[in-house]
């Protein structure tokens, strides 16, 4: 809760009378709704912004899963029996599956092609693809703002698929509550790619294709690297959970020493206890085998999804990750306006190639003119800041 002296917020944006509208319909059912709001998101067509606002209000209903890995490791067609068991089972479900951008319309090239067989025609199966618009991970602000349309829409499960970019991927974090890796049998590389960073991110690790020959060898893999993380530990904490049982679990001793038959009982054992119940607390990354193809898996897959998603709930943890996710939007969001507004004054100044032709003729400097194009802006903000501290 906020403190007598905490800075007052803008109002959120005002939505015009047709977007006031539209915002109704998709809350109201309307799928042709929910198609234009996404539209209107991706485009980022004036006003979107008020729409995404109206909608906050009316999300955290949704579990939002990511699916990503290396290109062949069968995505999409493991998203597409996902969505099927799902409606099996009566959840509703969204799929954005985020294709690699065009790089001239920046439109998602791969829109286009046959997708979600599985589920064509089932109204309740929402799939979009759009576009990655050249973000490292793979999604963009626009991919976030689109999961909070589907989330107010009403959608029980949302799942993204995510270009796959090696670790890079990091960005489906930020709008995951669960995420998968997947690999395919006798990916060495892929798995070696793995240890250097997107391991970080797996709360489930499949190996997808398990029918193909090494796929054993590919789980030892995986599972041997789940549990030699960072100091040797046994994977506890592992995966974007679980940050604070890695510390805990750190500065303990082994929690299956021996005692003396005599000794004290609630003493050490009782610490011994303790320690396990942390141990248990936290969230140890599966690995888990899928046949995509025949949907082998796929029920085993949806049952880990379900108990890492009763794990977030039950622990806490959930509340700890919509503040990481919000705290990323939030800087997103303001370097991007920040960004805009600087690059709208080197434009008034004659445009970036007039300043650095100054610069190179030793006119200037690249911080000089860096103060000059920021500091009216830092002069803006504290004069807010002087007004808020006034009231």
């Amino acid at each position: 809760m906020a403190g007598p002296d905490a800075p007052a917020f803008a109002d959120a944006p005002s939505l015009s009378d047709a977007d006031a509208a539209l915002v109704e319909d998709l809350l109201s059912g309307s799928h042709r709704a929910l198609a234009r709001v996404i539209t209107k998101i991706e485009s980022r067509t004036p006003g979107y912004r008020a729409i995404v606002s109206a909608l906050h209000e009316h999300t955290g209903g949704a579990d939002v899963i990511g699916v990503t890995g290396s290109p062949g490791a069968g995505k999409s067609t493991l998203v597409d029996k996902l969505a099927a068991a799902y409606r099996e089972r009566g959840d509703t479900v969204g799929v954005i599956a985020v294709d690699p951008s065009s790089p001239y319309t920046g439109g998602a090239v791969l829109g286009d092609r046959i997708r979600m067989g599985s589920n064509v025609g089932d109204m309740d199966v929402f799939f979009r693809s759009m576009s990655a618009r050249g973000q490292l991970g793979g999604l963009s602000t626009a991919t976030a703002d689109a999961v909070k349309a589907l989330d107010a829409f009403g959608k029980d499960v949302v799942v993204l698929e995510t270009v796959g970019a090696g670790q890079n991927e990091v960005d489906v974090v930020r709008t995951a509550d669960t995420v998968a890796v997947l690999v395919q049998p006798g990916s060495g590389d892929d798995v070696q790619t793995l240890k250097a960073g997107i391991l970080e991110i797996g709360d489930v690790f499949v190996v997808n294709k398990a029918d193909m020959d090494g796929a054993q060898r590919t789980v030892a893999e995986l599972e041997e690297m789940v549990h030699r993380r960072e100091g040797g530990t046994t994977g506890r904490g592992a995966g974007h959970h679980g940050a604070a049982s890695m510390a805990s679990t750190e500065g303990g001793g082994s929690a299956g020493s021996h005692h003396d038959a005599g000794h004290s009982a609630d003493s050490e054992s009782g610490e011994s206890d303790a320690r396990d119940a942390d141990a248990d607390d936290s969230w140890t990354p599966e690995v888990l085998e899928t046949v995509a193809n025949t949907g082998e898996g796929v029920e085993g897959l949806i049952e880990t999804f379900d108990a890492h998603a009763a794990y977030l709930r039950e622990s806490g943890e959930i509340e700890t990750t919509e503040r990481r996710r919000y705290a990323e939007e939030i800087r997103t969001l303001v370097r991007a306006d920040v960004g805009a507004l600087a690059t709208a004054e080197i434009e008034r100044r004659g445009g970036i190639d007039r300043l650095a032709e100054r610069v190179r003729d030793r006119e200037t400097d690249p911080y000089a003119v860096a103060e000059a194009i920021v500091g009216p802006i830092a002069d803006c903000v504290e004069e807010a800041a002087d007004g808020d501290r006034d009231d």
